[in-house]
């Protein structure tokens, strides 16, 4: 393939006014197929996660969390509430193709750059807003955060330890995959504009997602008001090995708990009456386990993967993130990426995880330090060296 060849969402021109997580997913996955992200935020403290990185030393350290979620963007720092940076915003969304925000509902309106009152005046422009519950309604104005919305969906209290107290999921599962709801919602309606020369307004929230994420468990309830845990319900667990743990995955097979024994030459427990019948195992999954867990701890991670593959039972060892990360598939994958970041020098983040044929990588910019393309992007609007020194000066950008 040619090196030249542009990126699928080249030319694509994004106005993000987001932070945090969920808007940040969205927009990097669209900078990383060579759409123009332009981000704007606060002069001073920037997007919130600039400031919630406990583990920066360094007088002019860069968060981590920031610079795994906002690369290949250029990154402006601009006060919208005065006239002069309002004005910036329309020059740049006189330019652009979609227009992404995560504000509490009103927030936009109040800053005039609300639906209703940008589609009139861009009748073009891709309005993409996320929030966490909802833009109507009695949840509406109350503020969005991805652990909350796991609660409020019943994500947590699915997810109870062995005393029965619900656990929130340590990852932000919720801001991701809205993030990549949102791409899907955007990709979708610039394929609809194409024939209809016609943006729109694209709605996203948090409380929808994991809802939605939850949706065999939804139909189960909705069609007989039955809970379903996949774990708990099956012979799905981990185990203690000599030198660690394995995941075991105990179905998808006529006779898995036989399967299981004979793998780690235990007794057929399937052959106990009590235990015959599969409908019988969830039930009594505590007991089959501790019958079982003799079984996997006489033998170290590596020895019970070879039985149970041997035996076509699905298994996996447990892995701390670093041995994740380490690990040979991933790097066969080819799922890190590295680029040069001006206070840091060499980086090395996760990259994108979608693989296409015809796009030989993706996009590889750094997450920009605050306010770093303030200048460079009001040069391209036009403005003369002095315009935007009086603009730093006024406070308006930074």
């Amino acid at each position: 393939m040619n090196k030249q060849t542009p990126l699928p969402l080249a030319g694509v021109r994004v106005l993000d006014l987001t932070q945090v997580q969920f808007g940040p997913c969205a927009t990097q996955v669209l900078g990383d197929f060579g759409a123009e992200i332009i981000k704007i935020e606060r002069p001073g403290d920037g997007d919130i996660c600039r400031g919630t990185d406990p583990f920066i030393t360094e007088p002019y350290g860069e968060s981590a969390y920031y610079m795994g979620l906002n690369r290949n963007k250029r990154g402006m720092a601009l006060n919208m509430g005065k006239p002069a940076g309002a004005k910036i915003v329309a020059q740049l969304l006189a330019q652009a193709d979609v227009l992404i925000h995560n504000f509490r509902p009103g927030v936009a309106e109040r800053l005039g750059l609300g639906y209703e009152q940008l589609k009139e005046k861009y009748p073009r422009l891709i309005y993409g807003s996320g929030s966490g519950f909802g833009p109507s309604g009695p949840l509406a104005h109350k503020g969005g955060q991805d652990f909350l919305a796991q609660s409020l969906s019943g994500l947590a209290s699915r997810n109870p330890d062995q005393s029965g107290v619900p656990q929130l999921f340590p990852t932000a599962l919720g801001d991701f995959t809205s993030g990549m709801v949102m791409v899907q919602g955007i990709l979708m309606a610039l394929y609809q504009r194409e024939r209809t020369g016609l943006g729109q307004r694209i709605d996203v929230c948090l409380l929808d997602v994991l809802i939605t994420l939850q949706q065999q468990e939804v139909t189960q309830w909705l069609l007989r008001e039955k809970e379903v845990n996949w774990v708990q319900q099956n012979l799905i667990g981990i185990f203690p090995t000599s030198d660690g743990a394995v995941t075991l995955v105990g179905v998808f097979r006529p006779n898995p708990l036989g399967d299981i024994c004979r793998a780690l030459e235990l007794e057929d427990y399937s052959a106990w009456p009590q235990y015959a019948d599969k409908a019988s195992w969830g039930p009594n999954r505590t007991d089959i386990f501790k019958l079982l867990a003799p079984g996997f701890a006489k033998y170290n991670t590596a020895e019970c993967l070879a039985r149970l593959d041997r035996e076509d039972v699905l298994c996996a060892p447990v892995l701390s993130l670093g041995e994740a990360l380490a690990q040979p598939q991933v790097d066969a994958n080819g799922l890190m990426i590295e680029f040069d970041h001006p206070v840091h020098g060499r980086v090395r983040t996760v990259g994108n995880p979608l693989k296409m044929s015809s796009v030989a990588r993706t996009a590889t910019r750094a997450a920009p330090t605050l306010g770093q393309h303030s200048a460079e992007v009001l040069a391209e609007l036009g403005y003369a060296p002095s315009d935007i020194a009086q603009l730093r000066s006024d406070g308006v950008i930074a």
